[in-house]
């Protein structure tokens, strides 16, 4: 082959070689347009920050809210003491009412007992003593706030009066107690017994 071709091969072989160049020129950048593209475009706007008056009016907002949840808060706590208030007292009641329930016919046994003593012994010291020990029991069921039922010149009340029957009376008006059988008692508005009684007719 002679020189001539040679040389004449060679501009072809640069020519073949020179686009190849322009292509990676254009890949790169399009590759740049598109990591420009990637980043995040500026915000346009910047954000507000809340004036004055709208934080005073937003904390205002707030603070009602906890000033109310603190009062719901105190009103369910007093209503929840006045429930145990009442439930304590009611069980004491109870309690007091029992223990009561079981004395009174101790009581009703020594009361009659006293009042059938012959005047023999009616007179003797030893006599004032047994008064004396009525008295302290008494002094008992006041301390713990029991009080015996009137009944014996009061109006008939069948919520605390017993009728066992009734009789003719001068002394009292028709449905008006006469005579007391056994005495009632009562702790508060509570009836722990009430009073067997006659009524004038």
């Amino acid at each position: 082959m002679s020189n001539e071709n040679i040389e004449e091969t060679t501009p072809q072989a640069e020519e073949v070689a020179a686009p190849q160049v322009e292509e990676e020129v254009t890949v790169e950048g399009e590759a740049a347009e598109t990591a420009v593209s990637d980043e995040p475009a500026p915000d346009s706007e910047e954000e507000q920050e809340p004036t004055c008056a709208e934080a005073l009016a937003a904390a205002q907002e707030e603070a009602a809210k906890n000033l109310d949840g603190w009062m719901r808060s105190q009103a369910e706590f007093a209503n929840a003491r006045k429930r145990m208030d009442k439930q304590r007292i009611e069980i004491q009641i109870r309690a007091t009412t029992d223990m009561v329930t079981r004395l009174l016919p101790v009581l009703d046994d020594f009361e009659r007992a006293m009042d059938n003593v012959p005047e023999t012994i009616s007179e003797d010291d030893w006599f004032e003593g047994l008064g004396l020990v009525h008295r302290k029991m008494m002094g008992i069921l006041e301390n713990l706030n029991v009080e015996p039922i009137e009944a014996v010149g009061q109006e008939f009340d069948p919520n605390c009066h017993e009728a066992i029957m009734q009789e003719a009376s001068d002394e009292h008006e028709s449905g008006v107690v006469t005579r007391e059988l056994q005495k009632g008692y009562k702790i508060g508005d509570r009836i722990i017994r009430p009073s067997l009684v006659n009524v004038a007719e």
